[in-house]
C-alpha cells in the first residue's frame, strides 16, 4: 500500500511539474511574440499617464481610459496628441473589436 502512494505521490508531482513548465514557457511566448511592434523593446510605457493624456477630453473618460490602457498594454505605444496620429502607433491603430470598429480611442 506505501509503495502505491509512494508511486502516485511521484507521479502527481512529476505532473504538477510539467503542467508549470508549460505555464511558464506559455507566458514567456506570450511576452515575446511580437505584442511590442511599435514602442521600445526593452522598455515599458507608462500607459496610465499616455492615457490620460489621450482621453482628457473624451466625453467618457473612465471608457476611454481603460480601452486605452488595453492597447497600450498589448503595443507599449499610445499615439500623441487627443485623437488621431494613429501613424505614430501602427499596433495601436490596427487593433478592432468584434464588430472591426477601431478598438482604441
Amino acid at each position: 500500500v506505501a509503495m502505491a502512494i509512494s508511486k502516485a505521490l511521484v507521479a502527481s508531482l512529476i505532473f504538477s511539474l510539467l503542467v508549470m513548465h508549460l505555464v511558464q514557457a506559455t507566458e514567456t511566448n506570450e511576452l515575446t511574440s511580437g505584442s511590442v511592434s511599435d514602442g521600445s523593446y526593452g522598455k515599458r510605457m507608462d500607459c496610465g499617464g499616455a492615457c490620460s493624456a489621450r482621453c482628457l477630453l473624451s466625453s467618457r473618460p473612465r471608457l476611454c481610459k481603460r480601452a486605452c490602457g488595453t492597447c497600450c498594454a498589448r503595443c507599449n505605444c499610445v499615439p500623441p496628441g487627443t485623437s488621431g496620429n494613429f501613424e505614430a502607433c501602427s499596433c495601436y491603430a490596427k487593433m478592432t473589436t468584434r464588430d472591426n470598429k477601431r478598438k482604441c480611442p
